[in-house]
């Protein structure tokens, strides 16, 4: 044990000094003891109190200092909640493999155990830290501090951790988020459990959610999908593992195969994340799936490559795969229009398009967020235009699309329905036909106010 000071926030402090005088005591554990050490911001704090007899004596004395959600309560966690805040306190346990996947296991909470058994449940060393709030006392079993130190990531119990298939997808992102390399005797566990049965039926939901934490919380998202790879886990998407080998032409991708292309675009977008989560994470899987087409349309004539029509062939493989991970219909629905047109910016630059061309694209795809992935695509690459940092395409997309008032939205018709009926028309099925051609017009620039859109309308019913 080594004695280390930590900023607590009062209330747990006033808690643990609670459950002192009666005998029990409070230790910080898992990810929040990490952080502190990886100087990263604590988001979450994690309590379990030894000594303590039930969930229900718990629940009791917490009452006496907040609101207690016992959501958790069969699994021995309470949701405790102060002035806005929630903590979750816990009393130890351990866990019995009893069925297949990351559920089949019996949870038996039990305040006598000592902090190194109720440790060797967890996944990692560096998640085993607990800090005793009481004493100021670090402790540290199974040297999570020393793994820390040196940036390795390592099972903190062989026999149990194969026993959570699910503990692969998080062993690739806890090196992608912290800059880790992994142990070699836990690669060797994980490419193990890459193999099994119950890795395979892993529910998809929790898959999304490890993809996820890898794309959002990373700096280099890349770094988990290559562990991935390295374990044999990208064998089982399709679409990301036939990318692997496909070449592309030198001249506009010097740095290597699809695989390797993509894997640099995902870098690249991560340092373009807004801090809007549903954005974000939008724009980190169009990233990831704009080049599948590849696979399927890249065609090799001597020392000619090209891949023509692969934005558009790209679209169907992004919605198989994203429907492997996920249920979500609109997210699905909002990745897709960004693969099918994320070369437009670049074409439509050196075609110096027209803007009728750039207000249609404004109705098909969110030209601000195409921009963004379009600009990730152009910056990982190693060509020279791409290490000079300037997107010359994307600038020039930018302006128009802002001059033109469709940047983050398309333009609103100058008339609705209301306005035909206020124009004396009866309601009927051809509004949207009409509507339709005064919008078409709009487009073109033919019509440029509501005015301008009257004086067509009447030459359409007067037709």
């Amino acid at each position: 044990m080594t004695h280390f000071a930590i900023s607590l926030p009062p209330i747990i402090k006033t808690i643990s000094d609670e459950f002192i005088g009666l005998g029990y005591r409070c230790v910080l554990v898992g990810g929040c003891v990490r952080d502190i050490f990886l100087d990263l911001p604590i988001k979450d704090y994690d309590v379990e109190v030894f000594g303590i007899e039930n969930i229900e004596n718990l629940e009791k004395i917490l009452c006496k200092f907040g609101k207690v959600n016992i959501v958790g309560k069969s699994f021995g966690v309470l949701k405790f909640k102060y002035k806005g805040d929630e903590y979750d306190f816990s009393l130890p346990r351990c866990e019995e493999k009893i069925g297949v996947g990351h559920k089949g296991f019996s949870i038996v909470c039990d305040g006598s155990l000592d902090f190194t058994d109720a440790a060797r449940r967890r996944d990692f060393t560096i998640n085993a830290i607990g800090y005793d709030i009481a004493n100021n006392k670090l402790l540290d079993p199974f040297g999570g501090l020393d793994d820390i130190e040196r940036k390795k990531l390592k099972a903190v119990d062989k026999a149990t951790f194969i026993e959570d298939p699910l503990r692969v997808y998080r062993a690739a992102g806890f090196c992608a988020r912290f800059g880790f390399g992994i142990d070699d005797d836990t690669l060797t566990l994980c490419s193990q459990m890459a193999k099994k049965d119950e890795f395979i039926v892993l529910p998809k939901e929790r898959i999304f959610g490890e993809f996820k934490k890898i794309l959002l919380k990373s700096p280099k998202p890349s770094v988990g999908f290559e562990l991935l790879k390295q374990i044999g886990v990208i064998e089982y998407f399709c679409e990301l593992y036939s990318i692997i080998g496909i070449p592309q032409n030198p001249a506009y991708h010097s740095e290597g195969d699809v695989w390797i292309h993509t894997m640099m675009v995902i870098d690249e977008m991560a340092k373009l994340k807004s801090g809007d989560e549903k954005q974000d994470l939008k724009l980190m899987f169009a990233a990831l799936c704009h080049d599948f087409g590849k696979a399927t349309h890249t065609q090799i004539d001597g020392d000619i490559i090209r891949a023509i029509g692969h934005e558009k062939a790209g679209v169907e493989s992004a919605k198989d795969f994203l429907y492997r991970l996920t249920n979500e219909h609109d997210f699905v629905r909002s990745v897709l229009p960004l693969v099918e047109y994320h070369l437009v910016p670049s074409m439509y630059f050196r075609n110096k398009a027209k803007d009728k061309t750039i207000r249609i694209l404004s109705t098909k795809v969110n030209i601000e967020e195409l921009l963004i992935l379009a600009r990730a695509d152009f910056l990982g690459r190693t060509t020279h235009e791409a290490m000079s940092g300037v997107y010359e395409a994307g600038n020039w997309m930018e302006k128009k699309a802002k001059e033109l008032g469709v940047f983050s939205s398309p333009p609103k018709c100058f008339l609705q329905g209301r306005d035909l009926i206020d124009f004396g028309l009866e309601p009927s099925k051809y509004f949207g036909e009409i509507l339709d051609k005064i919008y078409e017009k709009q487009l073109s620039g033919e019509i440029k106010s509501k005015e301008d859109a009257f004086l067509c309308l009447s030459k359409i019913i007067n037709l």
